[in-house]
């Protein structure tokens, strides 16, 4: 008897760790860092893009190599917000770039000398995490676009499902086909339909579906953010040491 109950523990653990996805604070936590990649991916690689195009074109006066330093840098602060951000929305322990940790840790000296500055910016250029924050950058719109498109097909694909049952009690003539006016899943080579759904227990079983298709999309929320803090660690952490908790 004890055995056959440890053995049921783990199809029991199983379907409450899938049907209770819903129920956990970290899902939110994750759509929202989701939500987020895409707007900030997009104006990151666009503040980033534009440094070094304008530092590179004005490399023949004074003035571009500055820039340039001051695009590094900027890329570094945008890295040490995003694992920022991996921390307190996914509990991932992403570490600051070093030269924002450097800053961190020589708070309080405030001299401010051309030797000091000299210096900084040398640690800074010499940093690995420096060059990684400029990877990350270009990682993080690409993550940011791919995370915008899965999010829109898959939430998209789970409301028209589940919107099935109001459709058909509505009347509502979702699409028309000839004469077939109804709730259509699917088209055909020759642009027919596939299904059309035109009573409740139908419609029931199409929300049904949508259910189970909206609990798999909040699994993958968080299984895209995880991917999404895992890649920022890992570009940030040059020791090379597992930073995602148990």
């Amino acid at each position: 008897m004890a055995r056959t109950v440890a053995s049921d523990r783990p199809i029991t653990d199983s379907l409450r760790g899938f049907f209770g996805v819903p129920f956990r604070g970290q899902t939110y936590r994750s759509l929202a860092y989701l939500l987020l990649a895409f707007p900030l991916g997009i104006a990151y690689f666009a503040a980033v893009t534009a440094g070094v195009a304008t530092g590179f074109g004005l490399l023949v006066t004074l003035v571009g190599l500055p820039i340039l330093v001051v695009t590094l840098y900027g890329a570094t602060l945008i890295a040490g917000f995003e694992a920022a951000l991996a921390r307190h929305l996914l509990g991932i322990d992403a570490p600051a770039p070093e030269s924002l940790r450097s800053n961190e840790d020589s708070s309080d000296d405030t001299t401010l000398s051309v030797d000091a500055l000299l210096d900084w910016t040398r640690r800074m250029l010499t940093a690995p995490t420096t060059w990684t924050a400029l990877v990350l950058v270009g990682v993080k719109f690409t993550f940011g676009i791919a995370a915008f498109t899965v999010l829109t097909v898959a939430v998209t694909l789970s409301l028209v499902l589940l919107a099935a049952p109001l459709a058909v009690a509505t009347d509502l003539p979702i699409q028309t086909y000839t004469e077939t006016d109804g709730f259509v899943i699917g088209t055909v080579s020759n642009g027919e339909p596939l299904w059309v759904v035109n009573t409740l227990p139908e419609a029931a079983g199409v929300a049904l579906a949508g259910v189970f298709a909206a609990l798999v999309t909040l699994h993958l929320v968080n299984g895209l953010a995880k991917f999404g803090g895992i890649s920022t660690a890992a570009l940030l952490d040059v020791s090379g040491t597992d930073r995602t908790p148990d």
